[in-house]
C-alpha cells in the first residue's frame, strides 16, 4: 500500500525486533533496490563509532550504563559490558520484514536499545538470524528457518514490559525515512493487537503486527531525541484522519 505524501510512515516490525522496525515511504515501483547481500564489509562498522552510535538510541542516562552489542564478521558480540540491563546495538536492513525492498540495504543503521525484558526477547532473534545471514542463506530460507525455530519455541516467550528505545537522529532507518521520529517501541501479544486504540484518527500510537515471531508492536512517538533536542516536525508523529493509509510491509 501507497503512503500519502502528507502521512508519516507507518513503522513496521523488524523481525520482531525491534525491534528494529523500519517506516516505509512511498515506491516509485515494485523492483528490489537491493536484491541480494551486499559484500559484509558494507554493513560493518569500525567498533568504536558503533558503540558511540548504538549509545544515542537512548538518552544518556540509561545508555551509559547499559550493555553494549557490535556487529562483528561472527555475528552480534558485546563490546562493552552494562550494568542497568538495557541493551543498545545498531540493527542492520536484514531485520526488518523479509518483503521490505530494502531488506539487504547496507547503509541502513538502526540504533535501538532494549529494556531487560526487551532484550531477553528480541536479542536471542537478533542473533538468531543474523547468523543466518552470515552463513550466506537466502532470504527464503531464512525466512522458512524463523519460522520454524519459533514453531518449535526455540526463542525465549515474550514477557511484559518488554519494551525499546529508537530516539537516535543519528540513525538511518532506510533510504527514504532516514531517521524518521524519535519514539518507544513497546512488545505485546497479537491477541492485544485491538485494545491499544492503534493507528486510529488522532491516535498517538502506531501497531504493526510481525508474523514471523507472532507479535504486535506499537510505536509511540516522542517529543525529544536522546541528546535532548526537540523534535523538528511533531506535527507528522501520529496518524491523521486522511482516506491514505501508511505503507507497510507485513509478512516477513
Amino acid at each position: 500500500m501507497q503512503a500519502s505524501p502528507f502521512r508519516t510512515a507507518k513503522i513496521i516490525a523488524l523481525a520482531g525486533l525491534s525491534a528494529a522496525f523500519l517506516p516505509n515511504v512511498t515506491r516509485a515501483d515494485a523492483a528490489e533496490p537491493y536484491p541480494k547481500m551486499a559484500p559484509l564489509e558494507q554493513y560493518l562498522m569500525p567498533s568504536d563509532d558503533e558503540i558511540a552510535l548504538a549509545r544515542t538510541a537512548a538518552p544518556e542516562s540509561i545508555s551509559r550504563d547499559a550493555e553494549i552489542m557490535v556487529l562483528s564478521p561472527q555475528g552480534y558480540k558485546t563490546a562493552v559490558p552494562g550494568t542497568n540491563g538495557f541493551v543498545c546495538l545498531v540493527e542492520r536492513a536484514w531485520s526488518s520484514p523479509s518483503n521490505d525492498p530494502g531488506f539487504w540495504n547496507p547503509k541502513s543503521r538502526s540504533p535501538l536499545c532494549f529494556n531487560a525484558a526487551g532484550a531477553r526477547y528480541c536479542v536471542p532473534l537478533l542473533n538468531r538470524r543474523t547468523g543466518l545471514v552470515l552463513a550466506g542463506l537466502p532470504k527464503a530460507e531464512i525466512v522458512a528457518k524463523m519460522k520454524a525455530a519459533r514453531d518449535a519455541n526455540e526463542f525465549p516467550p515474550l514477557e511484559a514490559g518488554a519494551m525499546c528505545y529508537m530516539m537516535s537522529k543519528r540513525g538511518r532507518l532506510n533510504d527514504a525515512a532516514g531517521h524518521w521520529h524519535p519514539h518507544l517501541m513497546f512488545y505485546r501479544p497479537l491477541e492485544e493487537a485491538s485494545g491499544w486504540g492503534a493507528d486510529l484518527p488522532g491516535s498517538p500510537i502506531y501497531e504493526n503486527t510481525d508474523d514471523l515471531d507472532h507479535v504486535a508492536v506499537f510505536l509511540v512517538p516522542v517529543m525529544r531525541w536522546s541528546d535532548g533536542s526537540e523534535e523538528s516536525k511533531p506535527e507528522l508523529c501520529g496518524p491523521t484522519p486522511t482516506p491514505a493509509t501508511p505503507a507497510t510491509t507485513e509478512s516477513h
